[in-house]
């Protein structure tokens, strides 16, 4: 039993210093402060797999981990990259949003909380968020980072994706 409760011990802290690694890292990649665009600014890094928030002055205000378009879809039979550059947030829908196209076929996939940017792609919520950009082009973000980003995020707010 007391082997069981260590191994238990440091499965738990090693997930927590994992975890305090990769929110270290995220706020490190992204600087503090950035020129104010007087709307709020999200910005997406496929390459490191995080995001950050600014607000109308330029302030970094929240970071997180996301993934973006896979570089093959093996059910479209193409890459399927999140559009790289600068785009607006267009519409927006709550906890009940669902892909149209996806799966494949019949659509219907759960994007909880989209924000639309670009045609179709979204950054919206989901309980697969990879360590790899694993979508077929939308931004995953976890659900509660959604449900945040949609008190912050309206339409007009300025989504920048950086390059692969």
């Amino acid at each position: 039993m007391r082997t069981l409760v260590k191994s238990m011990c440091c499965v738990l802290l090693s997930f927590m210093l994992s975890a305090t690694a990769f929110a270290t890292k995220a706020t490190t990649e992204f600087p503090k402060q950035m020129p104010a665009k007087g709307v709020s600014v999200f910005i997406f890094d496929p390459h490191r797999t995080t995001w950050a928030v600014y607000d109308e002055n330029g302030n970094l205000i929240k970071t997180g981990h996301g993934s973006g378009g896979r570089n093959y879809c093996s059910d479209i039979h193409r890459r399927c990259h999140t559009p790289v550059g600068t785009f607006h947030v267009y519409a927006q829908e709550g906890r009940g949003c669902k892909s149209k196209i996806f799966p494949v076929g019949k659509g219907g996939a759960p994007m909880p909380y989209c924000n639309y940017f670009d045609g179709g792609f979204a950054v919206h919520g989901s309980y697969e968020v990879r360590s790899y950009n694993a979508s077929h082009g939308c931004i995953r973000v976890y659900p509660t980072d959604a449900k945040w980003l949609q008190t912050i995020l309206h339409p007009g707010s300025v989504v920048i994706v950086k390059p692969y």
